[in-house]
């Protein structure tokens, strides 16, 4: 490669190669394999990076929910051992936090055996450091999570599965994919779907988007909390109620960018349906809690008391920087009400703390 060229964009021209062959292919499958080639360059968070979560915005995200799982244990009878697993984990700072909230705990840490569902090598390593000495295992997929009690975390991990999108059309209900125009750019196609369910009667130019990767795993994971006295908390943001939109996106250095543009080189994420992913839950067999959004959730649990225990004493400095990092978890008009917070126990368990 000469000096100066820009590197290969070898998820684009993978992309490209498959629609040559094999024609145009769902949204779906684009963005399934733009995340997994993003997630694969590494560490993408933080001011350095395209997009930073809650647990690098503010420690006491991670502390509360430490608690919110250590008592969420002691609910279930403290089982010994159990599986603590996080998808998702990005840079490992929530578990780290999480750890070091619940270490004076008794015997939760004990019993807690780590778990991590996580492709990335790059970000394993990261993980790695981030835990220190601390024992933890990773897993390709939840499936390989072994059986027995667990207590589920998922922060912003729902939001990176893949959705199709259906747009109607004046011609009826269409699908959209993926092509190629004439100069090999990503395009979009719509291509029709005979029988569409339309029981909203949506105007033209409206758009559903379904996400069977996201309902494979809440079906998973609902079951596996009613068969083993487990409980999973999912934070994502998104929308209460089950509706219709456009909420695919693409974040490139906190700046949003072209969805079809640049695959494997932007954050791809769309917005959670709570909707959805309760009434998936609920059939699956576990008890549901919420969805509520994440600042009346924080509130709950106690966030301002904890950021008052960290700045007291504290300088000047200090104190801006913790009392910024909370606004920006709990204000309407920043996370704390686009976030949304959903929880699933067994279903004879009392509701978890945050949702009563």
């Amino acid at each position: 490669m000469n000096a100066g060229a820009p590197d290969r964009n070898l998820c684009a021209e993978m992309l490209a190669t498959q629609i040559r062959r094999h024609g145009p292919i769902t949204m779906a499958d684009f963005m399934e394999a733009a995340v997994d080639a993003y997630y694969a360059k590494g560490d993408v968070f933080g001011t350095h990076g395209d997009f930073t979560t809650a647990p690098e915005i503010s420690q006491v995200f991670g502390e509360l929910i430490g608690l919110w799982a250590a008592v969420t244990w002691q609910h279930m009878g403290a089982p010994t051992p159990f599986y603590l697993v996080e998808c998702g984990p990005g840079r490992g700072t929530l578990m780290s936090d999480v750890l070091r909230a619940t270490s004076q705990v008794e015997g939760f840490s004990e019993a807690a055996d780590v778990r991590f569902v996580e492709r990335s090598a790059s970000l394993k390593a990261i993980q790695r450091k981030a835990l220190g000495e601390r024992p933890v295992q990773w897993h390709e997929t939840l499936e390989d999570v072994p059986a027995g009690p667990f207590i589920l975390i998922g922060n912003e991990f729902l939001d990176a599965l893949p959705v199709r999108q259906f747009e109607k059309t004046a011609k009826g209900w269409s699908e959209r994919c993926v092509t190629l125009d004439d100069n090999g750019a990503f395009k979009l196609l719509r291509r029709p779907v005979p029988n569409f369910p339309d029981p909203t009667e949506a105007a033209k130019g409206a758009i559903v988007e379904v996400s069977p990767a996201v309902d494979a795993v809440i079906e998973q994971v609902a079951a596996a909390v009613a068969r083993y006295n487990g409980a999973a908390l999912f934070i994502d943001y998104g929308h209460m109620q089950s509706g219709m939109g456009d909420t695919l996106q693409a974040v490139k250095d906190h700046q949003f960018a072209d969805v079809l543009a640049m695959p494997g080189e932007v954050d791809l994420t769309a917005h959670v349906d709570f909707g959805r992913v309760a009434q998936v839950a609920a059939a699956g067999g576990a008890k549901v809690h919420g969805p509520v959004e994440q600042g009346t959730w924080l509130t709950k649990l106690g966030v301002h008391l904890r950021a008052a225990r960290l700045t007291d004493g504290k300088s000047a400095e200090v104190v801006a920087s913790i009392d910024a990092g909370v606004s920006r978890l709990v204000n309407g008009d920043a996370m704390g009400a686009l976030f949304k917070v959903i929880a699933f126990t067994a279903p004879h368990a009392p509701a978890p703390e945050g949702f009563a």
